[in-house]
C-alpha cells in the first residue's frame, strides 16, 4: 500500500488547477523553473531599469545575496525536494509489507494508519493555517530592514520600497515561507506515520544482516530531505556572507548559529527515525535470552557428543539443517548481540549533516583560506 507525501495535499491540488502540475508526473523541473523566474525576474528587471544590479546609490540587489538564494536556489530545491520525497516515501511505504516487518496480522491496522495519513495529507486545514502565518509574519515584519536597502526608492530613506521590494516583500519572501512551513508539515505526517507503525506488532529479526532488526532500509528516509536543508542552510549563509563580506563581521559572530542550526537540523530531521528505538530495544533484550538459550542447547549438545564422547540422542536443534555447524549459530547470536536500537547510520546521517554544513562552509571559507583550513586539520589529526 503506497503513501505519497506529495501528491493530493492541497499545494499539489492547486498547482495542477494552475496548470503547472501535468495530469501524469509531478512537473518537477517545469515548476521549479517557473517559481524561480517567477520570484526573481520581476525583482531583477525592475533592480536594472533602476540602475541597482551591480551599483546605484544604495547597495545593489547582487550584494544581497539572500534575495538570489532564497529565489534561485531554495525555492527551486524545495520542488526538487517534492519528486525526491514523493519517489523514496511511496516505494518504501509499501516495503514495511513486502519485508515481513509488518507481519499479516498487522496489515489491516497498517493499511487503515496508511489511510489517515492520506486524509490528513490533504485537508485543507493545513494550507489555511500556512496561509495564515505567512500572512501574519509579513504583516508584521517592517519594511525598514537593511535586507531591502536595495529596493529603497530614496537611498537613506527605508520608509518607500520600489516595485522590486515590493514583489520581493509580498511575492517572492510569502512563496519562500509558504514552501519552508510545507515541508514542515510533512515532516509532521512523517513523524505520524512512523511513530504508528513503531505502535504496531512489528515482527522485528534481530539476526538481520543490517543490524537494525531489519529497518535498515528507513536510513534512505532523510535523503527526501537533503535539498531542504541545502536550502534552509543557503539562506542563512548568504546573510553571513553578506554581513562578512560588506559590513565587517567576522567568522565568530556566527559560530554560535551554525553550530546551532548543525544541531537542531540533526535532531529535528532525524528525530523521526527515533520512534523506533523502543520497539528495536526490546526486541534486542528478548533476542539477547532467546537466541543465547538456543546458543547454550546447541553448543551443550556438541560438547557432550564430540568432547566428552557421551551417547547423545538425536535432538532437532542439533539436525536442524537451517542452523548448520557451531559456529554459523554462534554468529547469529553475535549478531543480535552487534544490533542498533537506533536506526539511524552513515547513509541517514551524511543525508542531514552534508547538505546543511555545506553553505556554512563557505562562510567559513570567507575568512579562513581552504589552504590554511586544510592544514589547520591536518595538524589536528597528526
Amino acid at each position: 500500500m503506497a503513501l505519497s507525501l506529495i501528491r493530493g495535499d492541497p499545494y499539489f491540488r492547486f498547482q495542477r488547477a494552475l496548470g503547472l502540475i501535468p495530469a501524469t508526473g509531478l512537473g518537477v523541473a517545469r515548476r521549479a523553473t517557473f517559481l524561480a523566474l517567477f520570484t526573481w525576474l520581476p525583482i531583477a528587471v525592475w533592480a536594472a531599469l533602476r540602475h541597482r544590479i551591480f551599483g546605484g546609490d544604495v547597495e545593489p540587489l547582487l550584494k544581497h545575496f539572500g534575495v538570489q538564494v532564497r529565489c534561485l536556489v531554495a525555492i527551486p530545491l524545495f520542488i526538487v525536494a517534492e519528486g525526491l520525497a514523493h519517489d523514496v516515501i511511496s516505494r518504501l511505504v509499501p516495503y514495511f509489507l513486502t519485508s515481513g516487518v509488518v507481519p499479516p496480522k498487522a496489515e489491516p491496522d497498517f493499511e487503515r494508519l496508511v489511510k489517515r495519513i492520506a486524509r490528513f495529507r490533504d485537508q485543507t486545514l493545513s494550507i489555511v493555517l500556512i496561509a495564515g502565518v505567512v500572512l501574519a509574519v509579513t504583516v508584521l515584519t517592517p519594511k525598514n530592514s537593511h535586507a531591502l536597502e536595495w529596493s529603497w526608492v530614496t537611498a537613506g530613506q527605508p520608509e518607500a520600497l520600489g516595485f522590486g521590494g515590493i514583489w520581493f516583500f509580498y511575492v517572492s519572501r510569502p512563496i519562500f515561507m509558504a514552501l519552508v512551513l510545507a515541508w514542515l508539515w510533512r515532516l509532521v505526517l512523517l513523524f505520524l506515520l512512523l511513530l504508528g507503525i513503531a505502535r504496531l506488532p512489528l515482527a522485528i529479526l534481530p539476526s538481520h544482516t543490517d543490524r537494525h532488526g531489519g529497518l535498515g532500509f528507513l536510513e534512505r528516509i532523510p535523503i527526501v530531505f537533503a535539498p531542504v536543508l541545502f536550502a534552509l542552510s543557503a539562506v542563512f549563509a548568504s546573510f553571513a556572507a553578506h554581513q562578512e563580506m560588506y559590513h565587517g563581521a567576522k567568522l565568530k559572530d556566527f559560530q554560535a548559529p551554525m553550530i546551532a542550526i548543525l544541531v537542531i537540523a540533526t535532531l529535528i530531521f532525524l528525530g523521526p527515525l527515533m520512534v523506533f528505538i523502543r520497539p528495536l530495544a526490546q526486541a534486542k533484550r528478548r533476542a539477547e535470552l532467546t537466541y543465547g538459550v538456543l546458543v547454550g542447547r546447541y553448543g551443550r549438545l556438541v560438547q557432550r557428543r564430540w568432547v566428552e564422547g557421551e551417547e547423545v540422542p538425536d535432538d532437532p536443534v542439533s539436525s536442524a539443517p537451517e542452523l548448520g555447524p557451531l559456529i554459523d549459530t554462534l554468529s547469529i547470536d553475535e549478531g543480535v548481540r552487534e544490533m542498533q536500537i537506533i536506526p539511524i547510520g552513515k547513509l541517514a546521517l551524511a543525508s542531514v549533516v552534508i547538505p546543511t554544513a555545506l553553505p556554512l562552509l563557505v562562510v567559513v571559507l570567507l575568512e579562513i583560506p581552504l589552504k590554511e583550513l586544510l592544514l589547520t586539520i591536518m595538524k589536528a589529526l597528526m
